[in-house]
């Protein structure tokens, strides 16, 4: 897809949303005085959810599957706006953000993948509306008015395909409606929040067209302040928002056979995010000191949670994104109503960035926000199932196509304290006064460095079947198996505008230095001359087999039992960074980055109960997940190695519960253990990758500490709770209040196991009280998120270039403030 596709998409995007707000306007309004909101009830029985985690509608209680739903209402009462929000609702997930909201990662049950280097694929799919996005931080956003939010645990690939290895985001919005409705919201809040969002739904034509347009705009300063130091950035803030999202839908029923949905979505993002708190200052503390007066900010310890960042360089971020879907499902009568489903998507989605690379103020090296460091994906995708009853046979098959454009440009200039600074470091590993090196090394000038440029395709089809045999009454057997071939092409073109010469005359053989200095500049990938000029082509094809068993009993319409076991498959694919492996003359760059697909058996003992004249769900499954070849981004502080680490596994249970005990109060919560840990015991199986690749690295370290570690970002215990009460408090009034909790045990963030980055144990509880009359028509709603204000890091990483310290990308902080609702 080249820029003429680019703006094909965003333009059918803007024409979809365009075409049902001008149908909407034409023939919504005359039907507005006739229309009256739907009521909620707050009493209904709990096996009346509905999910399509199977790709058919079914009761939750039928779902051989681990599955935590929340409805429109709950995710209303808990302010759910994006997937990192879902974490209140659901144990055992994981949401983080690190360089920026693009480098967004899920993980679930401590699976997951580390989101900032784009050559790996997610392990949590996000699929929004029937569509996957390619990569976790492409389906981060506003999600706007929602149906319902499905999260499904453990390997999911036979109906969701490669890279749901972990589980699955089932994100279903709110299709229009042929009854004219109209919503709108204000919210303000501290940190100078506002925020607001309006929709309009109803008949077009009868009913057999409908509409609806969802608008979004939210504003909020930064909760970090940021000391610029002497500039160029002047912007005191960071983490940040300021973004629009649009989504206009049509919804036809031209016959009772015949239905189909239109999508259009559009949304702006341009932020300050992401700069890191310094949580640790090591020897290289002084070092930096001396380039970063008046006030370098480097104590120790440091208290990151003064929110105090140091960047003399922007971390402005851009982001667009697009798409148009339309989903098509006709009952075949032919085939006694089996259902013929396409979905047919392209999107595309852009991310510029800059960034203050060394995280401090002294000006080492940066990425430019002009648009040389970015990522962008274009992707069409293709479904085509049929669903259908066939005696006791229940059957789903189907295809799938996708093909993804993955464009990556990498951009680290080195800035005016870079000379200074690097002979700092030669002067204390030799002893030697720092003027010895100055001389040597070339002046720092604008533009030079590292500038790379990416260009992968990939190209997947899959055939699948998914298949449940009524054996009796209350005896099934589903069996489901999927092939998959993924087929990755890569050109890469490196580029060293300086021309090699940023490391200078220590870089020559004949230096009396070049033994360490010029061994230095090698080791380090994005210093290394020998990229200048490199071009990289490569390919790489795969094939895989997965699928599912699921046998289910249902003692009696109380008691569903099941034992299932999935195999899963996340794809291989290409590390979109510099590698450099020593060799006899140096340190050469590696140009085979490949590495090998993911794969996953799951094993799983279920039961689910509906008690207490169904007002109580309790569900619980015990698991056992075994990994092989799990793919590892390790980073240490300046660039990304791939592991493919040999088995990974996770054991654990996971237990829900959904409790309505009487019309108004309703308690949601559940309980995940998982012990998720590297299980082989031989570092050396990883081969040369673990060797000493560069200055400072902690590969080596890495290696030594995985075999029988607990994996990253993994706690043992996720817990999470929340209750929603509602009653009349008089004169037509009713009030409404929400209580969420989510709990997680103690884990280090840092994918090298670095005891430094050890997140403690923590809770983070959200409240919202609102009060408004019984029809519905306003609400007036106080809330809080992370009412105590509770400190944790989100990920904590090596300093950049810094031997020794530590940042950390932190928490969102207590915010609080009030919304305003009308319906109509």
């Amino acid at each position: 897809m080249g820029e003429t596709s680019r703006m094909t998409i965003r333009t059918l995007a803007r024409a979809t949303v365009s075409l049902a707000a001008l149908s909407l306007l034409g023939a919504g309004v005359a039907r507005a005085q006739s229309a009256q909101p739907a009521a909620t009830d707050n009493g209904s029985t709990v096996d009346t959810i509905i999910v399509t985690a199977q790709k058919r509608e079914q009761r939750l209680q039928d779902v051989p599957i681990v599955v935590t739903v929340a409805g429109a209402q709950l995710l209303r009462d808990t302010g759910v706006h994006d997937i990192k929000d879902l974490t209140v609702l659901t144990p055992g997930l994981l949401v983080t953000s690190t360089s920026s909201e693009a480098s967004t990662t899920a993980r679930i049950r401590g699976i997951g993948t580390v989101g900032d280097n784009p050559g790996l694929e997610s392990s949590v799919g996000v699929v929004i509306d029937g569509v996957y996005r390619p990569r976790n931080g492409v389906g981060f956003g506003d999600l706007g008015d929602l149906a319902r939010v499905e999260v499904l645990k453990g390997p999911q690939g036979t109906l969701f395909g490669k890279n749901t290895s972990a589980g699955v985001i089932n994100i279903v919005t709110a299709a229009p409606s042929f009854k004219f409705g109209a919503n709108g919201e204000a919210t303000f809040g501290n940190f100078g929040e506002f925020g607001y969002s309006g929709s309009v739904t109803g008949p077009i034509a009868a009913d057999k067209l409908a509409g609806s347009v969802f608008f979004a705009n939210r504003e909020r300063n930064g909760f970090s302040d940021v000391d610029v130091g002497k500039g160029p950035r002047t912007s005191r803030e960071d983490f940040n928002r300021s973004f629009w999202t649009v989504r206009g839908q049509l919804y036809a029923t031209p016959t009772a056979e015949f239905d189909a949905r239109l999508i259009g979505d559009y949304s702006h993002r341009k932020e300050q995010c992401c700069v890191g708190e310094q949580i640790y200052n090591g020897p290289t503390a002084p070092l930096i000191a001396a380039f970063a007066s008046p006030d370098p900010g480097l104590r120790n310890p440091p208290n990151p949670y003064d929110r105090l960042a140091f960047a003399n360089r922007s971390s402005a971020q851009e982001i667009t994104d697009g798409g148009v879907s339309l989903e098509m499902n006709y009952k075949v009568p032919q085939l006694n109503g089996a259902k013929l489903t396409s979905i047919t998507a392209v999107r595309d989605w852009e991310f510029k960035q800059g960034q203050d690379s060394d995280f401090t103020t002294a000006d080492i090296f940066y990425r430019p926000d002009n648009g040389q460091q970015g990522t962008q994906f274009q992707q069409f995708s293709q479904e085509l199932r049929l669903s259908g009853t066939y005696g006791k046979l229940d059957y789903t098959v189907g295809g799938f196509y996708a093909n993804e454009l993955l464009k990556q440009k990498t951009a680290l200039f080195f800035g005016t304290d870079y000379r200074g600074y690097v002979a700092q470091l030669f002067s204390a590993a030799t002893k030697l006064p720092p003027a010895t090196f100055a001389g040597l090394l070339a002046p720092s000038a604008p533009g030079l460095g590292q500038l790379d440029v990416y260009k992968q395709t990939d190209e997947t089809f899959a055939l699948f079947t998914n298949d449940t045999y009524h054996v009796t009454d209350k005896l099934e057997l589903t069996v489901g198996l999927r092939y998959t071939n993924d087929d990755k092409s890569l050109t890469a073109r490196y580029s060293n505008t300086d021309n090699g010469a940023t490391c200078g005359a220590v870089n020559n053989p004949a230096s009396p230095f070049y033994g360490f200095g010029g061994t230095l500049c090698q080791s380090l990938a994005s210093f290394n001359p020998r990229f200048d000029g490199v071009k990289n082509d490569r390919s790489r094809s795969e094939t895989a087999t997965t699928g599912t068993v699921k046998l289910a009993y249902r003692y009696s319409p109380e008691y569903l039992g099941y034992l299932s076991y999935s195999r899963g498959y996340k794809s291989g694919g290409f590390n979109l960074d510099r590698v450099v492996q020593r060799t006899s003359t140096g340190y050469d760059p590696v140009l085979d980055t490949s590495f090998k697909g993911e794969f996953v058996d799951s094993y799983e003992v279920g039961l689910k109960t509906t008690l207490l004249d169904r007002k109580l769900s309790l569900n619980g499954a015990i698991f056992h997940q075994e990994f092989t070849n799990f793919q590892l981004n390790a980073f240490n502080g300046l660039y990304f190695t791939v592991l493919s680490v040999p088995t990974v596994t996770s054991t654990g249970f996971d237990a829900d519960l959904l409790y309505r005990p009487f019309r108004g109060l309703s308690i949601q919560s559940g309980l995940t253990y998982a012990n998720t840990r590297y299980t082989y015991d031989d570092a050396r199986v990883l081969g040369p990758k673990c060797g000493p690749i560069a200055y400072g690295s902690t590969i080596p370290q890495t290696c030594s500490l995985l075999p029988g570690s607990r994996v990253s970002l993994a706690p043992l215990w996720s817990g999470s709770f929340s209750a929603t009460y509602e009653r009349p408090i008089g004169e037509g009034l009713v009030g409404r209040a929400n209580l969420g909790v989510k709990y997680n045990s103690d884990y280090i963030t840092g994918s090298d196991l670095n005891p430094v980055k050890k997140q403690k144990a923590y809770s983070v509880v959200d409240g919202r009280v609102g009060v408004g009359p019984e029809n519905g028509r306003w609400s007036v709603e106080l809330w809080t998120q992370n009412l105590f204000d509770t400190h944790y890091y989100q990920v904590a990483y090596d300093a950049p270039f810094q031997a020794g310290s530590y940042d950390a990308f932190l928490g969102q902080p207590r915010t609080y403030g009030v919304t305003l609702r009308a319906k109509y």
